[in-house]
């Protein structure tokens, strides 16, 4: 199959044409050696022409051995040779536990000496070219191996010397030529995982019938493998029962390690010995039975097990927006919720095992439900955040894929946030079972029900099925461990470092961000947290551009307040020199609010949050209970709030990622609310 390709081969297009300028064969004809000139076309014209050259010329050396039964492919560059040195080497084998396998190893250098100062193209042009090259000659073995078995041929006889030395001249030719092109007629299937470096490589021979894997308990336990994936499993476990000192890992839990590296037998030995030392030092495989939670843990860590999806994977339910995971942490130490997450793992493993049995099918992962309801900026206090990526790092490490999906529900506007912080710490096979649904989007067809039976959809979120995962709170502060922080807290620098900005809102000081609306159908979209004290939220518009003024600190309290920007001048009248927009909106500590505003027309719009005091009273009103309340609550002269606006064209605005009003990413489902019009709308969502 390999030298159908020769002289030319229309399956490889920069492959131009070859040439044999050596060829011989030992005297009983078991080896057989042809030497070749190459001619290649390199997609580099512009480089290949300031160098003269129109053409790249590569040496070929194959080696047939009949008597071993191998091939091996030897090539060098003739074009450069004096600047650039490229070698490479491919060898087919048979495999030494079964015949009907074929090994395959690939591995090449590059050493660039000097290219006219195109050194860095020319190793990209070749990194680029060899990676396209290992997949192609993949499907150009396979092309060739199943034109053979169209043509009749899907057996060729061993080699065998030849019984008198008369007839070498007579052999000779018909084995060289023949079995050239009926090699890999054994080892079909071997070719299915070629790529750079050696997946499987071939281990010390053992007997055939050695560690053999029943069909049916491949089947029944570990899923569909291939050959390659099968040898790989048996020589990973022999190995550690001849170098491992304590309890080998069943087939199941070998088998992980080598998916989530691809079934590269190197890097998954070494993932799994770290793994076994790791378990070995925190005695993670006496968990289940050494680890009692805390009844803290009992009330408020909003997660548990729940019944199985429609594979019939374990379901773990975790309703993180309940959690109050700065309490928790505050309360039980970043340690006790590590190893609460650990015995989870543990356990999932082991209802992974026990759904085996039950469903007579293998059950290696579960799925993972996620509700995200609540979620809001608390979440991301930096040693929270710092506790969560710490137990992603352990988890992935220690167990690869254990995650079958993760359905991830009624996600808030915060979350692209948080998906920024975590997402580069998760393995990207595993960020491929994620599913993100936002608002209501999780019922109905493609939702849910794709996945979990209906009779066990929980009832928090529409189903009929009682859940007994605990519903969660905030911990009280007399449980915890450590002093409450001061206000200047690291959550706030935590939002600070991606898109938002903090400000301060002084009394009599208002904080005023301006934006220029150059066309009059645009968008202005607005998001914002109030983390301290009272406000009121105002829009405005204005022909005049307002100048800057920053808000000298009056009181030695103020003197950290943060930023506070004023843009509206004393002497500018409403009505008149400026407009307002929107109906002022009074936004209370804790409260989070995104709106948008469609522009009518061009000029100066200032966003506005100054501090809420209680309304005057007229003789025949009272005042609210609320305004009474908070002006109790407004304990200093200061409110605190962290925001992001963004500013779009309307026809851009559904289509925007980072004002959370995508359509694409369903974030939000806010703009399905707002259109464009000629007249000014807006619209506002408020959580609590």
């Amino acid at each position: 199959a390999y030298e159908k390709r020769f002289p030319t081969c229309p399956e490889i297009p920069v492959f131009l044409g070859s040439e044999i300028l050596h060829e011989s064969r030992s005297d009983d004809g078991a080896v057989h050696i042809i030497e070749r000139s190459c001619k290649l076309n390199v997609d580099a014209p512009r480089l290949l022409k300031k160098a003269r050259v129109e053409y790249v010329f590569f040496i070929q050396k194959n080696t047939v051995n009949w008597k071993e039964r191998t091939l091996r492919i030897e090539a060098h560059n003739e074009t450069f040779a004096n600047r650039v040195v490229v070698l490479e080497t491919c060898s087919y084998s048979v495999h030494p536990e079964n015949e009907e396998w074929t090994c395959f190893e690939q591995s090449a250098s590059l050493d660039i000496k000097s290219f006219f100062g195109f050194e860095s193209t020319v190793e990209k042009i070749a990194m680029k070219q060899y990676t396209s090259n290992i997949k192609r000659g993949k499907e150009v073995i396979e092309h060739y191996l199943k034109e053979l078995i169209s043509q009749g041929i899907t057996f060729i006889p061993r080699w065998t010397p030849p019984p008198v030395c008369g007839q070498k001249d007579e052999r000779s030719p018909a084995v060289g030529h023949d079995a050239d092109d009926r090699l890999l007629e054994s080892g079909a299937r071997g070719t299915t995982k070629e790529q750079t470096g050696s997946s499987c490589p071939p281990a010390e021979a053992v007997s055939p019938d050695a560690d053999k894997l029943d069909a049916d308990y491949i089947e029944r336990y570990l899923g569909q493998l291939t050959p390659m994936q099968e040898s790989c499993l048996i020589r990973l476990r022999q190995w550690l029962q001849e170098t491992h000192k304590g309890k080998i890992p069943k087939d199941e839990h070998i088998l992980r390690f080598l998916r989530a590296r691809d079934f590269n037998i190197d890097k998954a030995r070494e993932m799994l010995c770290q793994s076994l030392s790791w378990r070995k030092q925190y005695q993670v495989d006496y968990i289940l039975q050494s680890w009692r939670p805390p009844a803290l843990l009992d009330e408020y860590y909003t997660g548990g097990w729940h019944y199985q999806d429609k594979d019939g994977r374990p379901l773990y339910i975790l309703r993180l927006g309940q959690m109050d995971t700065k309490g928790l942490v505050k309360a039980l130490g970043e340690e006790s919720l590590l190893r609460h997450v650990l015995s989870i793992n543990e356990e999932g493993q082991k209802r992974c095992e026990e759904n085996t049995n039950i469903f007579g099918r293998p059950i290696t992962s579960w799925t993972c439900l996620v509700d995200l309801e609540g979620l809001n900026m608390r979440h991301l206090w930096r040693p929270g955040v710092k506790a969560l990526l710490r137990i992603i790092e352990v988890v992935e490490d220690n167990y690869p894929e254990t995650l079958g999906r993760l359905l991830i529900v009624r996600a808030p506007r915060v979350f692209p946030v948080l998906w920024t912080l975590v997402s580069p710490f998760i393995n990207e096979n595993t960020r491929q079972k994620f599913l993100i649904y936002s608002g209501n989007n999780y019922q109905g067809p493609g939702g849910l029900v794709d996945y979990v039976n209906k009779d066990v959809i929980p009832d928090f979120l529409g189903g009929d099925c009682m859940c007994t995962v605990p519903e969660g709170g905030l911990v009280p502060k007399s449980l915890y461990q450590t002093e409450e922080e001061p206000e200047n807290s690291d959550h706030i620098r935590l939002w600070t470092e991606t898109i938002y900005h903090s400000a301060s809102v002084l009394k009599g000081a208002p904080h005023e961000i301006v934006v220029e609306i150059l066309e009059g159908e645009s968008v202005i979209t607005w998001d914002f947290d109030i983390l301290k004290g009272d406000v009121v939220f105002s829009l405005f518009h204005s022909k005049r551009a307002p100048e800057t003024s920053h808000k000298e600190a009056v009181l030695p309290s103020t003197s950290a307040a943060g930023d506070n920007m004023q843009l509206i001048d004393k002497t500018w009248v409403l009505g008149v020199d400026y407009s307002r927009m929107e109906s002022p909106l009074v936004c209370r500590e804790g409260e989070s609010i995104q709106g948008s505003h469609v522009t009518r027309w061009p000029g100066f719009y200032i966003l506005q949050w100054k501090m809420h005091g209680p309304l005057p009273c007229s003789s025949t009103s009272l005042p609210r209970v609320d305004d009474v309340l908070a002006s109790l609550q407004v304990s200093s002269h200061k409110c605190k709030l962290i925001y992001y606006y963004e500013v779009l064209a309307s026809k851009d605005f559904r289509g925007s990622m980072s004002s959370l009003e995508s359509c694409n990413s369903g974030f939000s489902q806010l703009s399905g609310a707002t259109t464009s019009s000629s007249q000014s709308q807006s619209s506002s969502y408020l959580s609590r």
